[in-house]
Order: C-alpha cells, then sequence, then structure tokens
C-alpha cells in the first residue's frame, strides 16, 4: 500500500511540474516563425517552402495604428490600419495557405519601425481610449484575414513604460480572453529605450505572451557564435522563463547571419535544450534567394528533439 502511494505521488509531482510556467518555457521546440508583407516585393505565402515538420507563424507586417493618409499619416490613438502588401496577402490567401498546410498559422505584427517614411511611434492619448480602441479595429482586421494571434513590435515611443504595459498587456488579455487570438509575442531588441518598455511588460503580463521574438540580428554584423549565445543567455534571463527564438535577417545588414556561425549557434542551444524556434525577418528579402535558409531551419528544428 506505501509502496502504491509513493509511486502516485510521484507521477502526481511529474505532472504538476511539466504542467509549471517555468518547465513549459523550456526546452527544444520545432516553432518556425516568419515576418512578411513589408517591403511590398510581391511575396506570396504560396512562395515559402512549408516543413510539415514544424509550427509555422506567418507574422504579417505591419498593422499600425495611424491614419492611411498617403501624404503623411499621423497616429491613430488605437485605431489599426493594414499597412501590409494587401495585393499578394489577402484574406482569402490566409485561408489558402492555412488549408493547405494544417501546420500554419497565420498573425499580424504591431507597430514596426516606420510608416510613410517616418518612425512610427507608440503614442496612446490614454490607456483606456487606446485599448478600448485597439480591442475593435484589431478585431475586425483579426476575423477579416482569419488570424490566430498578434505580435508586438513597437520601435519609438511616445508614452513612458508603465503605459505601454498596461496598454499592450491589457490589450493582449482582453484578445485572448475574448477568443479573438490564441497567442501573443512581443518583438524586442538589445536598446535603452526598447529594453526598459519590453521589460515593463513582461514583469506585468508576461503571463499572457507566448515567445519573444527577440531581434538577435539587431546585434553587430560581426557577430560571433560565441558572442550570440553571450547575447542569448542575456535575454533569457531579461524575459525569465520565456520561450526565447533565435532569429537572423536576411537582408544580411546585421547581426550573426547563416553563413557566419548562425546555425552553429542554433545547434550548440538545440544541445543545450534551448532552442525553442528559429525566427526569420523576412520573406521579403529572402525572396530572392529562393528561401535557402528557411528550409535549413525548418529541418534543424524539425529533426527528433
Amino acid at each position: 500500500m506505501e509502496l502504491s502511494k509513493i509511486i502516485v505521488s510521484f507521477f502526481v509531482l511529474q505532472f504538476l511540474l511539466f504542467q509549471s510556467p517555468i518547465y513549459a518555457a523550456t526546452g527544444n521546440s520545432n516553432i518556425f516563425r516568419e515576418y512578411i508583407g513589408a517591403e511590398f516585393n510581391n511575396v506570396k505565402f504560396s512562395d515559402v517552402p512549408i516543413h510539415s515538420g514544424v509550427e509555422f507563424h506567418f507574422i504579417l507586417s505591419f498593422a499600425i495604428d495611424y491614419t492611411m493618409s498617403s501624404s503623411s499619416p499621423s497616429p491613430n490613438n488605437g485605431q489599426f490600419n493594414v499597412f501590409w502588401d494587401t495585393d499578394n496577402l489577402t484574406p482569402s490567401a490566409v485561408s489558402a495557405i492555412k488549408n493547405q498546410h494544417s501546420n500554419v498559422k497565420v498573425a499580424l505584427s504591431l507597430g514596426g519601425d516606420s510608416v510613410g517614411g517616418s518612425s512610427a511611434y507608440f503614442n496612446p492619448s490614454s490607456v483606456d481610449s487606446w485599448v478600448s480602441n485597439a480591442v475593435s479595429s484589431l478585431t475586425d482586421i483579426i476575423e477579416q484575414y482569419n488570424l490566430d494571434g498578434i505580435d508586438i513590435d513597437y520601435e519609438h515611443f511616445q508614452a513612458d513604460p508603465n503605459t505601454f504595459a498596461e496598454c499592450i498587456g491589457k490589450l493582449i488579455t482582453t484578445l485572448k480572453n475574448n477568443g479573438v487570438i490564441s497567442f501573443a509575442s512581443i518583438a524586442p531588441y538589445d536598446d535603452d529605450e526598447i529594453q526598459s518598455h519590453y521589460k515593463a511588460l513582461w514583469e506585468s503580463y508576461s503571463q499572457v505572451i507566448d515567445y519573444v521574438n527577440f531581434q538577435f540580428y539587431g546585434y553587430d554584423k560581426g557577430t560571433t557564435v560565441s558572442q550570440f549565445m553571450d547575447y542569448f543567455s542575456t535575454q533569457r534571463s531579461n524575459y525569465e522563463g520565456g520561450r526565447i527564438l533565435a532569429s537572423f535577417s536576411t537582408d544580411g545588414i546585421a547581426g550573426l547571419s547563416p553563413e557566419n556561425g548562425f546555425f552553429t549557434a542554433c545547434s550548440e542551444l538545440k544541445s543545450k535544450g534551448e532552442l525553442v524556434g528559429i525566427f526569420v525577418w523576412s520573406a521579403d528579402d529572402s525572396k530572392s534567394n529562393g528561401f535557402k535558409y528557411e528550409k535549413q531551419s525548418q529541418a534543424l528544428l524539425a529533426i527528433s528533439h
């Protein structure tokens, strides 16, 4: 009898441990994510190779709470409009790629670096008004496009970190509670202002953030494998318990590139049980090289954990 109690207790303990957020956030996984549509290169979902052994997320870039004025877009207090390539990345195209590949989900990203040639600012009038407008306008876009999640990529701010945290945290929480989205991610990079805002968000609302798309390609172009590993460790500490994805850019401007050791770093992360996934900026840039590194990324992730 005592032995049976011990055995039952052991399995209950195992269950509780593996259900906890800390354990859920660690370990290798097969998430592959790619931003698409920001550069209007006529790239289509169907152009991008999709491996059946990964969970694949397209991230439409971008939805921005700015007016649609062609001459000078201006902040619009949470009333979002679509600024991605809508000629090629349409609601019907979303439905088609999801119907063709059961492992594909599609999200949209909020903010981005610029709009109309100028910086795209997070500039709410108030927390409550911004959240109300954002929930309404984004729900309409997400339902129109049959999307699954959102990504937060604001990079310029006219609001303090706490206001940003409350606006974004309440937005994600409301969209999830309303059943509008099933996942959310954030996309910070190593900049003091960026980190102050996103770490404030993480501190208050990490429980509703599923992935951290940290922009490791924001580091210097000469980044080495060992430096990348150090950077990755630092960001795991900054976003403790988060599912941090490795990343590279196919525009070749900065960061550790695939040519210079990115996949070596990923293999090291995988050997340590820390490769949650990989994301790429962006399909628009990759179109010209036939998505060579998207194929390599997915092949690595699809190998049995």
